[in-house]
């Protein structure tokens, strides 16, 4: 693998393995700084939503750095306010204007809002069907709030992303997505910096002369999982993607994966008030 390394989705596209998440990159020049750096070291993804606030600074970095749009994969999503179907349809216009740009490769209903979640994807798979996107996806969704939309849907989603770490592993909903032909990506995929404190997660950077934030992206990669990792500074950034020049042992794995104890940085899907 390399930072230029796809997942093959249920349709074919090829999605980065690695990305830029940019939630709470909102003062315009430092998020404009922090993309720029990840396009310049390499990225293909970037990773935004409505509720950022920040899509404009993302069409604008991605005009910037001179890549071609169609080597580049840009993800947003439906805020909760604007779910539904035909509201749906409006906020993704928005979004489009917001960047840019002609067509997204990837739109995901940003949190499954009871009564309207599955309208929400209804409409996205009519983004999909008028080839605005080329691939529709989900946000924070249960086994249960997937099969709801499957019930309703020609077209299942082909990702799900979803709070993902060693503190929260998610298997048997990683286990469920595998028999879908659903890819997983991670948000907060260093539960919000606290793993880099992880005395299992140190020792083992240590073995490999690596960051701690390293293993755990590394961890990701290895387990197939798709990962954005969010940082402002460009140094960061640079090194996130610093992932593909060590391997961890199968051992060093299992010790990861014994982390887990389903503790989340974010809300429930089943518990949210937003």
């Amino acid at each position: 693998m390399n930072l230029q390394s796809k997942k093959t989705l249920a349709n074919g596209v090829e999605m980065p393995r690695l990305g830029l998440g940019v939630y709470k990159m909102t003062e315009p020049a430092e998020a404009v700084e922090a993309m720029t750096a990840a396009l310049e070291a390499g990225y293909l993804a970037i990773d935004t939503a409505s509720l950022y606030g920040n899509e404009v600074q993302v069409g604008e970095a991605v005009r910037a750095s001179g890549v071609k749009r169609e080597n580049l994969f840009i993800t947003s999503k439906v805020w909760n306010t604007d779910q539904g179907y035909d509201e749906t349809l409006r906020a993704f216009e928005k979004t489009l204007e917001n960047l840019k740009v002609e067509y997204l490769d990837l739109y995901l209903t940003h949190w499954p809002v009871e009564g309207k979640f599955t309208d929400t994807y209804r409409a996205i798979e009519r983004l999909y069907e008028e080839k605005l996107i080329r691939v529709p996806g989900v946000s924070n969704h249960h086994r249960h709030h997937l099969e709801a939309v499957f019930a309703k849907a020609n077209v299942k989603p082909m990702v799900n992303q979803i709070e993902l770490h060693p503190y929260l592993s998610q298997e048997p909903l990683r286990e469920f997505c595998q028999e879908e032909n659903i890819a997983v990506t991670a948000w907060s995929p260093l539960a919000r910096g606290k793993l880099l404190e992880e005395p299992v997660v140190k020792r083992i950077a240590e073995a490999h002369g690596k960051a701690p934030a390293q293993v755990v992206i590394r961890w990701h990669l290895q387990h197939d999982i798709i990962v954005i990792p969010k940082s402002v500074r460009p140094e960061r950034v640079r090194s996130n993607a610093d992932v593909f020049n060590f391997t961890l042992t199968g051992e060093e794995m299992q010790q990861l994966d014994a982390l887990n104890r389903n503790e989340r940085t974010g809300k429930d899907p089943d518990n949210m008030d937003f």
